[in-house]
């Protein structure tokens, strides 16, 4: 049974409908229930916690990117995520140009394959700096030439053996450039239709900007679907048992080489009997014989001995220990 007024709730609503203050179909029952739009030409399988997961993996790869390709480029990189959207595979190959560059990459164990597109200034100035140039890229675009994709796929395989360290927590991923298509009409890897998630990196190389899209189809993804979600990020970093980590530091310090030397004593000498020094001639030491040694471990001092020999060569036995806090 519906809420019943009183009459002065009456009065009120009456004055509000002839005054114009409230409008009749505001106040109609609307029974029917609203229907969402769906779109068959673009289905929605990348939710924003799937492009968010994406733009976190591409994020650690950027710094990947940028700490890796100096080292091949000699120029100073800086990379950083634009943007992630998911959008049909035609649309991503509609907005290419000729000539493009598009590595082809088989992301194994999953199925499928991913894109890499790197902007054409991107290409040249990787060409001219791998060649010992300034790293300019061309004022006119034209084909790459074979000696060229040559010299740009090293780099591709560069940054797609990058991949592995940002996706261990999804998979362990083994990817492998399969080709370089200057064309993009040759690279019809999927269904035109068919929805992929793209990444947009922009990439500074020296004074030269440009970028790498990064495309990766849904079928691609389908099967760690579930793991592209944050909450699944951050549960599956491993906790590494602190234990663990002071034992294999002590291990790797054990392994570093560390200078040892005895002081026999000092002396103060003028410049003039220094520069008068002839074989034989004997400096006077503020030691005795007897005296124990300080042995310094780099500069400082750990240790006090006496000397001796062991065999044909000089030793020192270590008769103390010196603490920090002494």
């Amino acid at each position: 049974m519906g809420e019943v007024l009183s009459q002065t709730e009456i009065d009120s609503l009456l004055k509000a409908l002839s005054s114009g203050e409230l409008d009749v179909d505001e106040i109609k029952d609307n029974s029917e229930k609203q229907v969402k739009n769906y779109d068959f030409a673009r289905p929605a399988k990348f939710s924003k916690e799937h492009l968010r997961t994406l733009e976190i993996i591409f994020e650690h790869y950027g710094r990947l990117l940028a700490t890796n390709l100096p080292v091949y480029l000699r120029k100073n990189v800086q990379v950083e995520v634009v943007s992630s959207e998911a959008v049909t595979y035609l649309e991503f190959t509609n907005a290419l140009s000729n000539p493009v560059l598009l590595g082809i990459t088989d992301f194994s164990p999953l199925n499928g394959n991913v894109i890499f597109e790197v902007a054409e200034s991107l290409g040249y100035t990787i060409v001219d700096r791998m060649l010992g140039g300034k790293g300019v890229p061309l004022d006119r675009p034209r084909d790459f030439s074979e000696i060229e994709l040559l010299i740009i796929e090293r780099i591709y395989n560069v940054m797609i053996n990058l991949l592995i360290e940002p996706w261990q927590n999804v998979c362990e991923l083994d990817p492998r450039l399969e080709r370089i298509e200057t064309n993009s009409q040759y690279a019809q890897v999927i269904s035109p239709t068919e929805m992929t998630a793209l990444v947009t990196l922009n990439i500074r190389v020296g004074e030269v900007e440009g970028l790498i899209n990064i495309c990766l189809p849904y079928l691609t993804l389908e099967s760690v679907m579930d793991k592209l979600n944050t909450k699944y990020w951050y549960s599956s970093l491993q906790k590494k048992d602190e234990r663990e980590y002071t034992e294999k530091i002590e291990a790797l310090i054990s392994k570093a080489p560390m200078p040892i030397k005895a002081a026999l004593g000092n002396s103060t000498i003028s410049v003039n009997d220094f520069l008068g020094l002839q074989r034989g001639d004997i400096i006077r030491l503020n030691t005795k014989v007897n005296e124990e040694l300080n042995i310094y471990v780099g500069n400082i001092k750990k240790f006090t001995a006496l000397p001796g020999a062991a065999g044909d060569s000089y030793a020192v036995r270590i008769t103390s220990v010196i603490r920090e806090e002494q």
